[in-house]
C-alpha cells in the first residue's frame, strides 16, 4: 500500500493528538486524586486542632469546594508539583498562596450561604476567590499588586468563575460601591482591623481576618444589629503583611 507524505503527516499528527489527549486526561485524573488526598489531610488536621480553633470538621459545602477547585491552576508552573501539599507557595512579588488548611479553615469560619455577597481583601493568584465563588452568590476581590491582580483575573476568567469581580486597589478601604457585605475575608495581616471593613459589613455579617505584626492571630468578627462587634480569637497564624497605598 502506498501512503502519500500528506497522509503520513496526517497520521502522525492524529497519533500525537490522541497521545496528548490521553496524557491530559491522565493529568486531570491525577489532579482529582491529589485534591482528594489533600482534603483528607485537611480533615485530619482540622480534627486534630479542634481544641484550638473550635472547628471540628468542615461543612460539606466547604469541603466539596476544596475538592473541586484546581489549586495547581493558581500556582506558578515551577511549583505545580507541590500544589496539593499542605504548605504556602510563592506566587511572586513577595506574596504567597496560603496553605490549603488555612484556606479551608478561613472558608469554614465565614459560614457562607449561597445567597451571600462576599468581599475578599488580597486576591493573590485567585485561589481563595475561586473557593469562595463556589459557595457564594457574588464575590468582590481586591488586590493591591497590579501584576498579581491581572494574573488572578485571567486565572478566574479562564477557569469560568463568572460570579467574581476583581479590582486593583487598596483593600484596606474596602469596596464601598458594592457594600454592605454578608461576609469579608482578609488574606494578609494588618496590625489592626480596618474601620472601613467593619463599616461595610452587614448586620449579623462575619469577617475573618489575621491581625498583628510579629505575633498574629486569626480572628472572627461578628457585627450585631446595633453595630457592636463580637471578636473571637481562633488561632495563631503567620500571614504576609497587608500592603497599603
Amino acid at each position: 500500500m502506498f501512503w502519500s507524505p500528506q497522509a503520513l503527516l496526517a497520521g502522525i499528527f492524529a497519533t500525537l493528538a490522541a497521545a496528548g489527549l490521553i496524557m491530559a486526561c491522565r493529568s486531570q485524573q491525577d489532579a482529582v486524586a491529589d485534591r482528594e488526598r489533600m482534603v483528607e489531610e485537611i480533615d485530619a488536621m482540622v480534627a486534630s486542632t479542634a481544641s484550638i480553633s473550635s472547628v471540628a470538621q468542615l461543612d460539606p459545602r466547604a469541603r466539596a469546594a476544596m475538592a473541586e477547585v484546581p489549586r495547581h491552576e493558581f500556582v506558578p508552573p515551577k511549583y505545580r508539583s507541590a500544589a496539593y501539599t499542605n504548605r504556602p507557595l510563592p506566587i511572586g512579588h513577595d506574596q504567597t498562596i496560603s496553605q490549603p488548611l488555612i484556606v479551608a479553615l478561613m472558608t469554614e469560619l465565614l459560614q457562607l450561604k449561597k445567597t451571600d455577597t462576599v468581599l475578599e481583601v488580597g486576591t493573590g493568584s485567585g485561589y481563595q476567590a475561586a473557593i469562595l465563588s463556589v459557595l457564594a452568590r457574588e464575590l468582590y476581590t481586591i488586590e493591591i499588586v497590579p501584576a498579581l491582580g491581572e494574573t488572578a483575573r485571567a486565572n478566574l476568567e479562564r477557569l469560568g468563575y463568572t460570579n467574581v469581580q476583581t479590582r486593583i486597589g487598596d483593600g484596606y478601604q474596602g469596596w464601598v460601591e458594592h457594600a454592605p457585605f454578608d461576609a469579608i475575608i482578609v488574606t494578609a495581616a494588618p496590625d489592626h482591623v480596618p474601620p472601613a471593613l467593619i463599616a461595610q459589613l452587614k448586620p449579623e455579617g462575619r469577617m475573618v481576618i489575621p491581625v498583628g505584626s510579629l505575633d498574629q492571630e486569626l480572628m472572627v468578627l461578628v457585627k450585631h444589629a446595633d453595630g457592636t462587634i463580637t471578636t473571637t480569637t481562633v488561632a495563631p497564624v503567620r500571614f504576609v503583611p497587608l500592603i497599603r497605598e
